[in-house]
């Protein structure tokens, strides 16, 4: 493993460009949808914020425009499509040269602490937590550096990467998304909610492509913690589209809902 890349994206001037720990497993030129997910998140989060108001994101709709390449510097950019007081809309854009190869809409909230009545929060959906669930790595993946494999740990309470239907799985960002910081808890669930489709699917990767141009976010509040539980369902249509739906939780709890709009067809 390449010794030099300690983050999924490293600073290259006014640049961001994608490390080996980006790259995706089946082609180690382009980038899992992962990274370029949870950049994105980091440029919302990052996005000037109004005076007075904290923030906190209830959507993010991740369009994955392009092949993004590892190495390749990418320009962020970030503008506030919607301004308020309550409530705003911020879009960010990734862009290689002339192109937009990914952007996300993002609706913030005004962030406030409500008591809640008891039961109104409901209780986990995970068939296990995560010191009960089953570490496994991907046997899909070799020893060249990538984001399967080096950058992210897996524990499965249900389900597994050789096991095709509804999966319930914890994952754990090992490396931060720009060295020296911290990733947030948004920056995890961008991270990890895009596996959804990969995690669930249902039929067999050597014989069918099943890609997510676009992943979909909502939570209801902020992720705690270092570890994000996707309870994973795939739904195909046979015309060629499919749908895959993760309810994401920390280990406090549910904390939302994902959603990837899938491309299917045979390899």
């Amino acid at each position: 493993m390449n010794d030099q890349a300690d983050a999924l994206f490293e600073e290259s001037g006014d640049r961001l460009a994608p490390t080996e720990l980006a790259a995706g497993p089946w082609d180690p030129a382009n980038c899992h949808g992962g990274p370029p997910s949870a950049l994105l998140a980091r440029a919302v989060e990052q996005h000037n914020h109004d005076e007075g108001v904290e923030w906190q994101v209830a959507r993010l709709t991740i369009e994955l425009l392009r092949p993004i390449r590892v190495r390749q510097p990418l320009r962020v950019v970030s503008t506030t499509e919607r301004a308020g007081r309550r409530i705003s809309v911020v879009t960010a854009s990734l862009i290689d040269g002339e192109n937009e190869v990914a952007g996300v809409r993002a609706l913030r909230i005004r962030r406030r602490e409500d008591e809640l009545p008891s039961g109104v929060v409901p209780a986990s959906t995970m068939p296990a937590p995560v010191e009960e669930s089953r570490p496994d790595v991907a046997d899909f993946t070799d020893d060249r550096p990538s984001y399967v494999g080096h950058a992210c740990e897996f524990r499965f309470a249900s389900g597994g990467w050789n096991q095709l239907g509804e999966c319930a799985v914890w994952i754990r960002l090992l490396q931060p998304v720009i060295a020296g910081e911290s990733p947030s808890g948004l920056q995890r669930v961008a991270a990890a909610a895009d596996f959804g489709n990969g995690v669930s699917a249902d039929v067999d990767f050597t014989s069918w492509l099943y890609i997510n141009p676009d992943l979909t976010i909502h939570l209801a509040r902020p992720a705690d913690g270092e570890w994000i539980g996707l309870r994973a369902s795939s739904h195909l249509g046979g015309t060629g589209t499919g749908l895959a739906h993760s309810v994401l939780h920390d280990e406090n709890g549910p904390l939302g809902l994902s959603l990837q709009s899938l491309l299917v067809e045979p390899r």
